[in-house]
């Protein structure tokens, strides 16, 4: 793909009151716009006279006006994010200023960027491979200090050079292929069919070890969905408070509270969880209430976790056995409220409940650590955040094991190479997607759309 031949700019900052915005242009053009744009003060020279990774005190000049004080920062290429030109400019904070910054590039020359078109250039010019660009969005997005960690090791390339180390043992294995096709009198010697065979099992089984990460990464990056059940007044919502750590949700004696499903994050032991509180799942007095518990049935039927809430100081009613029942074939958790108060809830046999206290928050630390046994078993090796995968990688993995199986059954059952070649080229392919090694604009598309302005 070409490299763009027009310069970009957009606020990289999130809008809003704050103490700071920048604002970034990246292109050819983007020092002639930032001349027209920056009025040096004092000894400074014009933005195409700096060195380059340099900063510099001015005024931003509109139409003869001055529009904000600012340090401007040079940028040269190749040594920036984009390999391109790369301007910086600083501005005061708040919506006006830097709108009005922006609009003094765009009007000097400069094209507004789409979502995420800064680490597209960067990886169209090279500076990072489709999933390196992937994990600074990961970055990003990061609700854990687990999470950012394992997007900082696909950012820093432990992935990527696994993912070529495979294509390229495809590769060499299909150019033993399409050598004995092409030249097959020829004394070049080429693999026999069962060390080839052999080669592309390791292969396929390298590809296995990076699947298996695969539900990992998908709990790092968008967490689980928790919903958090129980009769009226049984403690859900205190519960969600204790878990968040904060008051989100009203709290009363009075049953039926909660008229409407709350979600809120929360980091529990490095994994994001999704909290669903929802209303009481009983007979509605009203048409609002109705509407409540018809949210919780849909919360329930999405969340991969339920928690289950038990009054402790009553007897097990109705409800409370419906509930028991209609839930035990889901991944679940029962926590017994009010451990403070004489037990009066029996459990069935073989069912076991943490005991909790909402009042005090008595427990909720064991229950934290039960959730994360439960979705998340066993401990996080440094080697696997290196290679976690997402679910494109997935996809592509998925696809490229199934043609290279393919080719291993054909060599195995001694078909004909043309056979073999064909599929390894599609596993190659299938592979070479997860690093932009074979893309598409859709796919680029796709990719980049999910970023936010300025990135």
């Amino acid at each position: 793909m070409p490299a763009p031949a027009d310069t970009i700019a957009a606020i990289a900052t999130p809008l809003g009151q704050g103490g700071i915005a920048m604002i970034r242009l990246s292109g050819p053009q983007s020092l002639a716009i930032a001349d027209a744009s920056f009025q040096p003060v004092g000894a400074f020279p014009k933005p195409s006279a700096a060195p380059t990774h340099t900063i510099h005190f001015g005024r931003i000049m509109r139409r003869g006006r001055v529009v904000d004080e600012a340090l401007l920062s040079v940028m040269r290429a190749p040594r920036t994010f984009t390999r391109e030109d790369v301007v910086e400019i600083t501005c005061h904070g708040g919506l006006l200023p830097a709108k009005l910054v922006l609009d003094t590039v765009l009007e000097n020359g400069a094209r507004l960027a789409a979502p995420g078109e800064f680490t597209r250039r960067a990886f169209l010019n090279g500076r990072l491979d489709l999933a390196q660009a992937e994990a600074v969005a990961d970055l990003i997005h990061a609700r854990t200090e687990l999470a950012a960690a394992a997007a900082q090791e696909q950012l820093a390339g432990h992935l990527s050079r696994r993912i070529q180390i495979l294509r390229d043992d495809l590769m060499k294995i299909l150019a033993h292929i399409e050598a004995h096709i092409d030249f097959p009198d020829e004394d070049i010697a080429p693999d026999t069919r069962a060390t080839l065979a052999e080669r592309l099992q390791a292969a396929l089984n390298f590809m296995d070890e990076l699947l298996r990460t695969a539900n990992e990464g998908r709990l790092l990056r968008r967490g689980i969905r928790a919903a958090i059940i129980g009769r009226p007044n049984a403690g859900k919502s205190s519960l969600l408070n204790q878990l968040l750590g904060q008051e989100r949700a009203i709290v009363s004696p009075l049953p039926g509270t909660t008229r409407d499903t709350i979600e809120e994050t929360a980091n529990v032991r490095g994994v994001p969880v999704v909290f669903i509180d929802t209303a009481g799942l009983r007979e509605a007095g009203d048409d609002i209430e109705a509407e409540g518990v018809r949210r919780s049935r849909h919360a329930l039927a999405s969340a991969e976790l339920i928690l289950h809430v038990l009054d402790g100081s009553e007897p097990a009613g109705e409800m409370d056995k419906q509930l028991l029942t209609e839930f035990a074939g889901r991944k679940r958790l029962l926590a017994r409220n009010k451990a403070d108060l004489p037990r009066r809830f029996q459990l069935p046999d073989g069912v076991a409940a943490i005991e909790v206290c909402c009042l005090t928050g008595a427990g909720v630390e064991e229950l934290k650590d039960a959730i994360k046994g439960i979705v998340w078993a066993g401990g996080m090796p440094a080697e696997m955040l290196q290679v976690m995968i997402n679910s494109r990688h997935e996809d592509a993995l998925r696809r490229g094991r199934e043609a290279a199986e393919r080719a291993v059954a054909a060599l195995r059952d001694h078909l004909g190479l043309e056979l073999v070649a064909l599929d390894l080229r599609q596993a190659a392919q299938a592979v070479g997607e997860i690093v932009g090694k074979t893309t598409t604009e859709d796919l680029l598309d796709s990719i980049f759309s999910q970023f936010c302005l300025g990135k």
